[in-house]
């Protein structure tokens, strides 16, 4: 079916869709990119900001046959473009709620290892318990803007947090020395951090050699060469039960692992600096029904882990 043009005049309901498109072609730099994310053609897209920056009656787009920039109009646009948006979004939401039952699609974006290992099942968990909740979780160790990449909620482990994007704190874990029962069975049990020279040590793919840990004795860093690096948490964690060493794992990867005996803490009094997971999102006065089910349920189940 041939698309129909756009009026010049632009109805209210096709001037949100020229909002939309105008915001995600600056977002993703490109019009194609952001006809394939609203699931439509590029010069469907073309269009709609064509009549957008007819209605309002300035060039809001540079355009280049690759890519797309705001000009400065379009720079001073954009927020108000934005705010509108999220304004139409919440009011919708506001209606959803009287239904107490939150409906739509949340984007989360998380590292893999807390993804493959933990939020993939709480995420089946929420879906069971809200039969109209679409999910879509993203797993990627790099960070993730939320707003860049539309995300609804993006957790967090270290780094430094982005100034003006909403960080929550989420959880804070110890790490732990740990390692396989057949390998402390056939190396021994360390008895001080200098002691672990003298072991095998794993650690994540990085040119550093220094482990700090802390015990009883206050701080200790001690250099540690390592055989084998590899940059996934969850081969580390694999490699650890395979024997193949020593390795600082957070406690929400291994505890479970510590309970039913598959593992067992090397030097016990000694942890190494607390890992820290914050929740992160786009500033907003409010965030839709759907978000806050999920939002809600990260908030409560991931401390405890």
């Amino acid at each position: 079916m041939e698309e129909q043009p756009i009026e010049i005049g632009i109805p209210s309901m096709d001037r949100l869709k020229a909002m939309n498109a105008f915001v995600r072609a600056v977002d993703l730099g490109s019009l194609s990119a952001a006809a394939r994310e609203l699931h439509t053609t590029q010069p469907t897209v073309s269009k709609l900001v064509a009549a957008l920056e007819h209605s309002v009656g300035a060039r809001l787009l540079e355009r280049t046959s690759t890519r797309v920039a705001a000009t400065d109009e379009g720079l001073r646009f954009l927020d108000s473009a934005r705010r509108l948006l999220e304004d139409y979004e919440e009011a919708v939401g506001e209606l959803t709620q009287r239904t107490r039952e939150p409906r739509g699609l949340v984007r989360i974006s998380a590292p893999v290892a807390l993804g493959e290992l933990r939020l993939n099942r709480l995420m089946l968990q929420a879906m069971a318990r809200h039969p109209q909740l679409q999910v879509t979780l993203l797993l990627d160790d790099r960070f993730i803007d939320p707003v860049q990449e539309r995300i609804d909620l993006a957790v967090r482990i270290g780094g430094v947090l982005p100034p003006d994007r909403v960080a929550q704190p989420l959880a804070t874990w110890p790490r732990y020395l740990v390692a396989s029962p057949g390998y402390v069975e056939n190396r021994g049990q360390p008895h001080a951090p200098q002691d672990l020279a003298r072991h095998d040590y794993l650690r994540y793919a990085s040119p550093e050699d220094t482990v700090t840990l802390d015990g009883p004795e206050g701080p200790a860093r001690v250099e540690l060469a390592a055989r084998y690096r590899v940059n996934s948490a969850v081969a580390m964690l694999e490699a650890v039960q395979a024997g193949a060493g020593i390795a600082l794992q957070p406690s929400w990867m291994v505890d479970e692992l510590l309970r039913t005996g598959a593992l067992v803490r090397v030097l016990p009094r000694w942890t190494g600096p607390a890992q820290k997971a914050h929740l992160v999102h786009a500033p907003r006065r409010r965030q839709p029904m759907r978000v806050q089910a999920i939002q809600e349920l990260l908030l409560a189940a991931v401390p405890g882990w």
